[in-house]
């Protein structure tokens, strides 16, 4: 630890710094990511036993540059890249004061982000890479949040920087023209990040905490580089905002507690004002976007003393908003609740109806699970078993199951 960090914030903080200052000099992302992880493998078997050095940063660096200096060197030697080693000095000079000082004022996270959710990539891939190079985590923390072979997540890996590679993405921002897009692009990885911590999509657990917290860390450092940029405070507010109830989500023994019945005194107060005062003040001044709308229907929610004081109304304006600029099946799920909130549950259903045909929900166990919610509110209870039988997260189906009055498994 140093200065109060644990080691493994303090590394996960370091490693985009490094990586962005040997991506810069070297323009090989691939090649310095390699480097920049052995480096912090390397970190966290030495520092716990002989303490953290004076300079953290200075001293990865200089680990991170030996070994890219040796991998040109031997690519050198077989390619005949005489220029790249007559460029490549000796490592004491690479880390001298004078130029890591140079390399410590430049923050380089921003060109990571957009280089990992490079549109060459899969959303699978940008993800994977993103919480690598960005986050800081290993192939094994990585194919462990996603319930995969450490091998498997390897080669995703290996093959998002091969594309990065054939694309000749170089390692600076994107022209003026293509940012927009990136930084959509950007703030979806983000978010799909915090949803898989926030609602894991199989496995036993309903919530994976490292996920969540390292979504809702990777945003900050972006809000902070781009503090004007109204979706990115949107998306930072609407992590804030849900995962202040993370705790209240499920019982002791991990099964799951619906919104409306939750423990509000167990909600987290401090990332709710935090949350409200990020999308009261964007709301104010930025162009508004789906996220900060999404936010803002988070921040009713939270503000609310209990479920029946709900502000629906409010809510099912939101999401008027919502399904004009940002239409898609799931939020016409959740529009279709907030409207059976305020007009009965029959004209939910009727919303519902629409999203039948939509391949994109086809087999998905949450059109039928809002469907059941709505059918209950009318008085059946029936519905919940063809939710319970597509669903491949464990709480879920425990309480679809329950819902549903099965005392059987569902086959």
């Amino acid at each position: 630890m140093t200065s109060g960090v644990p080691l493994e914030e303090l590394l996960r903080e370091l490693a985009p710094q490094v990586l962005g200052a040997l991506a810069r000099r070297y323009g090989q992302f691939d090649a310095a990511e390699d480097a920049v992880q052995e480096a912090l493998l390397a970190a966290a078997k030495q520092w716990p036993q002989v303490g953290v050095p004076e300079s953290p940063r200075g001293w990865l660096l200089t680990v991170a540059s030996r070994r890219m200096i040796n991998d040109i060197r031997s690519e050198a030697a077989r390619r005949r890249r005489e220029q790249t080693v007559a460029a490549a000095t000796a490592p004491e000079e690479l880390v001298a004061p004078a130029a890591d000082a140079t390399a410590a004022d430049r923050d380089d996270t921003l060109t990571l982000l957009f280089l990992c959710c490079h549109p060459a990539l899969s959303p699978a891939s940008q993800i994977a890479i993103t919480l690598r190079a960005v986050g800081g985590l290993t192939t094994g923390q990585i194919a462990g949040a996603f319930l995969v072979p450490e091998a498997t997540m390897a080669q995703r890996i290996s093959r998002a920087k091969q594309s990065i590679r054939t694309a000749g993405a170089a390692f600076r921002m994107p022209p003026a023209e293509e940012r927009p897009e990136r930084l959509r692009s950007v703030l979806h990885v983000l978010y799909l990040i915090f949803n898989e911590g926030y609602t894991a999509t199989s496995g036993p657990d309903l919530q994976r905490p490292d996920l969540t917290r390292e979504a809702i860390r990777l945003t900050r450092d972006l809000h902070r580089l781009l503090p004007d940029e109204g979706e990115v405070a949107g998306l930072l507010a609407l992590m804030l905002l849900t995962d202040a109830r993370r705790a209240a989500r499920t019982l002791a023994d991990g099964s799951l507690v619906p919104l409306a019945e939750q423990d509000r005194s167990r909600w987290d107060a401090e990332a709710i004002r935090e949350g409200v005062a990020l999308i009261t003040a964007t709301l104010s001044r930025a162009t508004i976007g789906r996220y900060q709308l999404q936010a803002a229907i988070a921040a009713v929610h939270d503000e609310a003393p209990s479920a029946a004081a709900t502000d629906w109304p409010q809510i099912l304006v939101l999401y008027e908003l919502l399904e004009r600029i940002g239409p898609n099946p799931m939020v016409t799920l959740n529009h279709a609740v907030a409207l059976a909130m305020v007009k009965g549950p029959q004209a939910g259903l009727t919303m519902l109806d629409t999203l039948d045909a939509d391949g994109r929900l086809a087999g998905h166990h949450r059109l039928d699970a809002v469907r059941a919610h709505l059918l209950e509110m009318a008085g059946d209870h029936a519905a919940y078993r063809a939710a319970a039988r597509r669903t491949t997260s464990l709480p879920e189906r425990r309480y679809l199951e329950a819902k549903a009055g099965q005392n059987q498994p569902v086959r």
